[in-house]
């Protein structure tokens, strides 16, 4: 639980972000905490649609495919999918989901959303997949420019992640990125910057009053 007064600074971040948003062709939504943007998200995927996802420890933290597995919807998760040939079947089915959900690395105070990614499903299908692109971002991701934006997935993201994944990398070993170029473990390969939506009505950013995720 945020102290009080961390819960009205960050409200005030998030409204500011979600006014750049706005200029850069994107929409975006407050919620109070994970309950409220799992309702948001369920009011906004109608039933009997289709969904693809990101790997997000967001996502996990609010339930969110625990419930969308209740009701009447078609989920894409490849990362439950042991057999990667299967699992990059999968991957490649979420290109023709109806929504694809995932987090964001980073968000700065202007609009601009950044991702790093190892082998870019994520970001191949955020950036020309599904119709509709969702995230989920906890104000802990907010930042004030690219470069804290970089700086903050290599410092925050990255050496989690890489322990979770059971990645050998130098972050994962020592909480400092080391610019690694490892084949199979290296995670930072794609550096994705989405700084305006072309396409109307498609992107759809939720910021959770929460630290939510790495």
């Amino acid at each position: 639980m945020l102290p009080d007064n961390v819960k009205k600074a960050n409200k005030v971040k998030i409204e500011t972000v979600i006014k750049a948003l706005e200029r850069r062709g994107m929409k975006g939504y407050y919620a109070e905490d994970g309950e409220d943007a799992l309702a948001q998200i369920l009011a906004m995927i109608p039933e009997g649609s289709s969904v693809g996802r990101g790997g997000s420890e967001t996502l996990n933290q609010i339930g969110v495919f625990e419930a969308l597995h209740e009701g009447n919807y078609t989920c894409y998760e490849p990362f439950k999918e042991p057999d990667p040939v299967k699992g990059k079947q999968i991957r490649r089915a979420i290109f023709s989901a109806d929504f694809m959900l995932t987090s964001a690395n980073a968000v700065t105070m202007d609009g601009e959303i950044v991702n790093i990614d190892g082998t870019g499903n994520r970001m191949a299908a955020v950036i020309w997949g599904p119709d509709k692109v969702l995230y989920v971002v906890g104000a802990n991701k907010l930042v004030g420019s690219l470069d804290e934006a970089e700086a903050r997935i290599k410092s925050d993201a990255c050496p989690p992640n890489c322990i979770r994944l059971a990645k050998k990398t130098p972050c994962a070993a020592t909480g400092k990125c080391g610019n690694c170029l490892s084949p199979g473990n290296t995670v930072c390969c794609h550096t994705v910057v989405t700084r305006f939506n072309s396409v109307e009505d498609r992107v759809h950013v939720i910021f959770v009053n929460e630290n939510l995720g790495f």
